[in-house]
């Protein structure tokens, strides 16, 4: 779906008009029906804005056109996933298993396989082979590689 639709049925959802819409996001109505006609697309910080006001994240206000997965983790992320920093704007970057209030849950990477082979083995996926792929995959992720250098 398009910016455009994305826009008007959230706020239709919502119940607001474009006036109201406008002045929770500090713009002119005329900007909100530009932006549901497709003529614009909202700037950065007014995606922000838009993200809080309907409780998005600004990659589902976009159409969703990257697929997003936690970089501590690896599960694969939605709006009802994301975390959310403490100032309450959502955190694309990572689940808000593995990040919760501007704190990082899992101290070591170690700790975080720990978990998940504990949680993600089964009779079709033993313990070991459950290890041996997330020792492969987690260093890959961005969270892990930062704490590397």
């Amino acid at each position: 779906m398009d910016t455009k639709n994305i826009i008007l049925e959230l706020r239709t959802k919502t119940g607001l008009s474009q006036e109201e819409l406008a002045e929770k996001v500090l713009v002119t109505r005329q900007a909100v029906s530009r932006w549901e006609n497709g003529e614009t697309t909202p700037n950065t910080e007014t995606l922000k804005l838009l993200s809080k006001v309907f409780d998005v994240s600004i990659n589902t206000l976009l159409g969703s056109p990257r697929k997003l997965i936690c970089q501590c983790c690896g599960m694969p992320l939605d709006d009802s996933s994301i975390s959310k920093d403490p100032d309450g704007t959502f955190n694309e970057e990572y689940c808000k298993w593995c990040y919760t209030d501007g704190k990082y849950i899992y101290k070591s990477i170690e700790e975080l396989t720990d978990f998940l082979v504990e949680h993600m083995s089964n009779e079709s996926w033993t313990p070991e082979q459950a290890r041996a792929f997330f020792e492969a995959q987690l260093p890959q992720l961005n969270h892990w590689n930062k704490q590397k250098k």
